[in-house]
């Protein structure tokens, strides 16, 4: 078994737990485990980040093994060195303890911990529903997003140039944010802009960020924008969604691309941190080339993952971007889940005391979505689990496998990425590994942006 600076595991199995019915919110935080140990304030020994992922994983494994004795001694530590209004280090760490105080409620003897939990904690996550103007801003607040924003439109803008007419699928987990930048380079090509169809899959998400506005409502306000452009843009969303591999929508664009192939349409594929939500693995539906591109048999089959890559790669695109996390969060361990959701997200904790001060309310919703992926990829197991990112280097494995070809960004794209990033804290920077493009945050892969045609 691991063992945590300054105090041995062994140590800590010999402690009788304290009383649960008796104690109230402040006792909580104040009452020791056992005679001896040392005081809150002589607890900062323990306040570094290695020292709170180690507790961290010591406090899973007594979870997962139902050592309610030994979870409820450390969540004890963790309670008294990480509050939720702590620094970065003790915020991420909260946000990890509340998690596995989540899954701890769902577990066997270690219920307890629930009860204790509750008077100190609440457990439910409450995510913020943005207007169209507030998400708009809040994705503006950082590079998270803009950078994926800013390297697909130049990517696509070069790849349509010419085409009369451009359909663009837009699988974005932010509500088209980045298309009006995209419609305003367009309305100023020299040709004249084109007729735009965006097409987006149309069932409400489940996770954030959450919008107030239904997809018809969205897609009306683009349209709106988009002519006050002079650009003609039709708009649709097709019902589907990430739980089966956007089905439904890989059907319909099949049909579409077999009438507009021909006609010179430019198909545009846009993959804004979406992708992940798709199952990895599967047994339910294979692809089928003659009809419906999946075909449920009862068999082992591969994960839709490969299944929908191959699906798009059947569509022909002009172009696809592959925008996400740099990350891998889809191991079935949880002790390792754990130890690279820790080793990543303190990204965020740390990027946000750059752009907002403590107490607003844009951080507010800003650390309740980190809480929320926190959260779903802790406590949470099988289809409950959708935040399941994988690192750059196996989603181009993905793409090369369905026959895409990788395709370089121009020095223009850098030139706009690097002017962006500009605009915010001098933490962020920017690299290029191989044809990729790869968002830093004080040297550490934040966010990759691929391009691909089909090869």
């Amino acid at each position: 078994m691991m063992q945590f600076t300054g105090t041995p595991s062994h140590f800590l199995h010999q402690i009788a737990p304290f009383s649960i019915p008796t104690m109230n919110k402040n006792q909580i935080h104040q009452a020791r485990p056992w005679p001896g140990f040392p005081t809150s304030k002589g607890l900062a020994s323990f306040g570094d980040a290695n020292c709170m992922e180690q507790l961290l994983v010591h406090c899973a494994n007594a979870i997962e093994s139902n050592d309610a004795t030994l979870a409820q001694q450390i969540l004890w530590v963790l309670n008294n060195i990480a509050p939720p209004d702590g620094d970065s280090n003790q915020r991420l760490t909260s946000a990890f303890l509340q998690a596995l105080i989540v899954r701890a409620a769902k577990s066997g003897s270690c219920k307890m911990l629930a009860a204790m939990a509750n008077a100190h904690r609440n457990l439910s996550v409450e995510t913020h529903t943005f207007s169209v103007i507030e998400l708009a801003n809040f994705v503006d607040l950082t590079p998270w997003h803009r950078f994926g924003f800013t390297t697909a439109n130049a990517a696509i803008l070069e790849a349509v140039e010419g085409y009369s007419v451009i359909h663009i699928v837009d699988l974005s987990s932010t509500y088209c944010m980045q298309i009006p930048t995209l419609i305003d380079a367009i309305a100023n090509r020299f040709e004249g802009p084109p007729l735009v169809k965006l097409t987006v899959p149309g069932v409400p998400k489940d996770v954030p960020p959450l919008l107030d506005l239904t997809y018809e409502e969205l897609g009306s306000k683009l349209v709106n924008f988009a002519r006050s452009r002079n650009v003609m843009l039709e708009f649709r969303a097709v019902p589907s969604t990430h739980a089966d591999g956007f089905a439904s929508l890989i059907d319909q664009l099949r049909l579409q691309h077999l009438v507009y192939a021909e006609a010179g349409e430019a198909l545009v594929i846009n993959c804004h941190m979406m992708l992940h939500y798709i199952p990895e693995e599967t047994s339910a539906p294979l692809p089928n080339t003659n009809s419906n591109p999946y075909t449920f048999q009862p068999t082992l089959n591969p994960s839709l993952r490969t299944m929908f890559l191959k699906a798009l790669r059947g569509l022909n695109p002009t172009i696809a971007i592959l925008v996400d996390e740099d990350a891998d969060l889809t191991s079935n361990n949880l002790v390792c889940r754990l130890r690279s959701a820790f080793n990543y997200l303190w990204i965020p904790y740390d990027t946000v005391d750059t752009f907002l001060p403590i107490g607003s309310k844009q951080r507010q919703w800003y650390e309740a979505n980190i809480c929320w992926k926190v959260e779903n990829v802790i406590a949470h197991e099988g289809l409950q689990r959708v935040e399941r990112v994988e690192s750059k280097s196996r989603w181009v494995q993905r793409m090369r496998n369905a026959e895409f070809r990788g395709v370089s960004f121009g020095d223009e794209t850098v030139s706009e990425v690097k002017t962006m990033l500009d605009e915010h804290a001098a933490g962020w920077g920017l690299k290029k590994e191989d044809d990729d493009l790869v968002l830093t945050w004080k040297g550490h892969n934040v966010v990759f942006a691929t391009a691909w045609v089909p090869g």
